[in-house]
């Protein structure tokens, strides 16, 4: 169950950052919608940073380079890529205000994206917020097989070189479920949050004018913390 209060008031980038740093966040319920709600679930999604589960087939997807994955060079079109209808979502709640909200953080280097492309096609990405060492992941899509799972594969291996604490997924869906992904109560994902507010931890620790190489991803998810 979540608690959903309906946002009536105009919200600001900032009103929304303050939010996230006290565990709510906004959805709508659907693109067609103007209104949005304050999200609090009593059981909120997480993936541990040391246990992302990368299966032997995923491995080999990734340290092939057969996808290139980028970050911060295609943010509203992974945004559009996200709010577009997919199989088994016929749906999104990303509506237009969400897609302002978030590119006005982008502007402000709180929202980050990372892109996956095939040739010069966009293919799959993610993008969600940072703020201390918390990253909270937004939403994710793919079209071509495993795309969004290779962008988490990059996205887990920069936070965990940029000192991040805290990656949190909002809810846990199947497909989460299998890279590793957990819910924890309300209470303790507000003790994880406060901790990971109070660090200081750099999106950028891994460069992002190039991309990453997919051994290099690996290697960082290797790494003992």
């Amino acid at each position: 169950m979540a608690s959903r209060d309906t946002v009536l008031v105009d919200i600001t980038p900032d009103v929304l950052l303050k939010a996230y740093a006290c565990g709510i966040f906004p959805m709508a319920e659907s693109a067609s919608d103007p209104a949005l709600y304050w999200i609090d679930p009593d059981e909120r999604g997480i993936i541990p940073l040391d246990h992302l589960h990368v299966s032997s087939r995923l491995a080999r997807t990734v340290r092939s380079d057969r996808y290139v994955v980028t970050v911060n060079r295609a943010f509203d079109a992974v945004l559009a890529g996200c709010a577009a209808p997919a199989p088994g979502r016929p749906r999104t709640w990303i509506n237009t205000r969400i897609r302002g909200l978030y590119h006005t953080l982008y502007e402000r280097r709180h929202c980050h994206s990372v892109e996956v492309y095939d040739g010069d096609t966009l293919v799959g990405g993610l993008y969600g917020v940072s703020l201390g060492a918390a990253f909270f992941g937004e939403s994710m899509f793919h079209t071509a097989r495993d795309a969004s799972k290779v962008a988490l594969v990059h996205l887990v291996a920069r936070l965990r070189a940029g000192g991040f604490r805290l990656l949190d997924t909002q809810f846990v869906t199947e497909h989460l479920r299998s890279l590793g992904a957990v819910e924890v109560t309300r209470r303790h994902y507000h003790r994880l949050l406060e901790k990971a507010l109070a660090a200081d931890a750099n999106f950028a620790a891994l460069d992002i004018k190039r991309p990453v190489s997919g051994a290099d991803a690996l290697a960082h998810l290797a790494a003992k913390s």
